[in-house]
């Protein structure tokens, strides 16, 4: 993080997420971005789930068979609609509200980044 430019590209990647802070330490030194406004999760009908972290995005557990959920089922707020896979780890990744699936925006396997939509729901 040497130029102007590659800072202006993380401050403007920074202002498109929910994180209000972020702090770069580096051998030459530190570099803290604040997010006076950081986007709020979209939760709105029709919009999707997005990824918590970076990971692999499963439909459901790799030792069961089939999906947590599919396309057309009614979800409660909280309950699993898929996992995400950061090393051994299996994080949950949890409707924000009640709501319908209307798709699966993410394949089943696929190595997803923070925020990318995974999940589309919409409302009951």
């Amino acid at each position: 993080m040497k130029t102007p430019a590659e800072l202006e590209q993380l401050t403007a990647w920074l202002a498109q997420t929910d994180i209000g802070l972020l702090e770069l330490r580096m051998p030459g030194g530190t570099v803290r971005l604040d997010n006076p406004r950081p986007a709020a999760r979209a939760t709105a009908p029709g919009t999707a789930i997005a990824a918590p972290s970076v990971g692999v995005f499963l439909h459901g557990h790799p030792l069961a068979e089939g999906p947590l959920v599919r396309a057309g089922e009614c979800v409660r707020a909280g309950q699993p609609v898929g996992l995400l896979r950061i090393g051994p780890l299996l994080l949950p990744v949890a409707a924000p509200r009640d709501g319908v699936v209307a798709a699966m925006r993410a394949a089943d396997g696929t190595l997803v980044g923070y925020g990318t939509a995974l999940v589309e729901l919409q409302a009951p």
